[in-house]
């Protein structure tokens, strides 16, 4: 495919404002009131996945449907505990994952286990590191979820996913924010909330993308994620801790505005999720 970008009289400057957002994601959280936070971090991210029956993976494989069958081959990038890998498996012939955290990998292959899914080769490598001769033309599909904030060279990496494709490719990705982290933030920083820290990065390859001529398909649908109030305060701590320490007298103002929003010590909450897909054979 070509990559070259189209002589268009106007483009968007797209690199500075995705530049600023890294360096908020990249410098990392600042959390002393738990040593063990990136462990609990994964464990409960692996827990509300399975306990709601993979909902979000079922949706995007419902969207994969539309155009891979059982007779084909996958790539995914940054699997994760295997929110999509799961349901996606039992509708492909093969699923290969890449993911450079042993972390991630340890909850992935329970939970494959747990699901009986046998299709699914996993590779603990770096993905911006992988050889491009071996995968090229390789997969029927190339996508990822979740994933776009974890690279430094958007460019590269829809590179890398465009050469690794024989056919198509999809880019899965969060939409928004909910009010009470920003609410949070607010309160706990002093700080007016600007979108700091947002998931969305999905315009930022649309542009890319249509720059290179290529004609993407967009739809977006929603999930319920549930999980407890402690689950919640650690998730929003892991946030404000990007712009301000999270010590334990912090944390315990955090659980403070937090808790009293629970139903029943939970949170269920709708969240928006942005898929886009495109042929590389159109």
């Amino acid at each position: 495919m070509n990559t070259q970008k189209r002589e268009l009289k106007y483009t968007i400057n797209w690199k500075d404002a995705r530049q600023s957002i890294l360096h908020e994601r990249f410098k990392g959280p600042k959390l002393s009131f738990d040593p063990q936070i990136k462990d609990k971090a994964a464990s409960d991210f692996s827990k509300r996945v399975s306990q709601g029956e993979y909902e979000y993976g079922r949706k995007t494989a419902g969207i994969f449907s539309e155009f891979i069958d059982s007779s084909d081959e996958v790539l995914e990038i940054g699997p994760g505990p295997g929110t999509v890998t799961v349901p996606l498996s039992k509708m492909t012939k093969k699923i290969t994952c890449i993911d450079l955290s042993a972390r991630n990998i340890s909850h992935l292959e329970k939970n494959l286990s747990d699901n009986g899914c046998r299709n699914v080769d996993i590779i603990n490598t770096n993905w911006l590191r992988t050889d491009d001769e071996k995968l090229k033309d390789k997969y029927s599909l190339v996508f990822c979820s979740h994933f776009l904030w974890m690279i430094p060279d958007l460019e590269e990496h829809l590179i890398k996913m465009e050469n690794a494709s024989k056919k198509y490719c999809a880019i899965v990705q969060p939409a928004g924010r909910g009010q009470l982290v920003k609410d949070v933030f607010e309160k706990i920083t002093g700080q007016k909330y600007g979108g700091e820290f947002e998931p969305d990065g999905d315009y930022f390859a649309y542009v890319i993308l249509r720059q290179w001529g290529r004609l993407l398909n967009v739809s977006h649908f929603s999930y319920t994620s549930t999980m407890t109030a402690q689950e919640k305060a650690r998730s929003i701590a892991s946030f404000i801790g990007r712009f301000r320490e999270v010590d334990n007298d912090v944390f315990e103002e955090i659980k403070k505005l937090v808790f009293p929003h629970a139903e029943d010590g939970l949170f269920t909450e709708k969240q928006n999720v942005v898929a886009m897909w495109w042929d590389l054979t159109a």
